[in-house]
């Protein structure tokens, strides 16, 4: 009979540089926190600058107008929702600062974004790390497979984001 393994190491054994499971999670999460203030603050300090920074400028303008509106529409709801949502999560807290959100508000939503966000990331990385790793020890070639499978289907993923994307700018150019 098949039995599945659990893939996330023992909490309180050591896991990386002597420390628990749990303390380098937590630790990871208070990191995330502390670049989060660091993003917001770096933006009230940028303001209109952000525009012309080399960040703003890779960005575009209009990409900050789209997350500009999102916040202005949603507040510090938004700081919360930008966890979930890949470009927004490290474009959205230098807009919010940038914008003035009110900044107990924002420490309040990116403290719960940050206690909700990343332990799922933490513990759902660290499982998909280690049941590899598991998978590599029983069959290695298995493994080979998987990993392989893994990396055709997000060349394809891009491959197609960026054609849809070349595909809408030609039809934005047309008409």
């Amino acid at each position: 009979m098949w039995r599945a393994m659990i893939a996330v190491p023992a909490p309180t054994e050591p896991f990386f540089l002597g420390m628990p499971y749990w303390l380098v999670g937590a630790i990871l999460i208070l990191a995330l926190f502390g670049a989060f203030q660091v993003y917001y603050w770096v933006g009230r300090r940028l303001g209109e600058k952000l525009y012309d920074s080399r960040i703003g400028v890779k960005l575009g303008r209009d990409r900050i107008a789209k997350i500009e509106h999102v916040v202005e529409r949603w507040g510090a709801l938004a700081v919360y929702g930008c966890f979930w949502v890949p470009m927004l999560r490290h474009t959205l807290p230098w807009v919010a600062g940038a914008l003035r959100v009110s900044y107990p508000w924002y420490v309040v939503a990116s403290a719960l974004g940050c206690l909700t966000w990343a332990p799922i990331w933490w513990f759902g990385l660290t499982a998909l790390v280690w049941g590899w790793l598991e998978l590599a020890a029983r069959s290695p070639m298995t493994a080979a497979v998987a990993a392989v499978a893994v990396v055709a289907l997000v060349a394809w993923l891009t491959v197609r984001r960026r054609r849809r994307r070349r595909a809408a700018e030609d039809q934005a150019l047309a008409s």
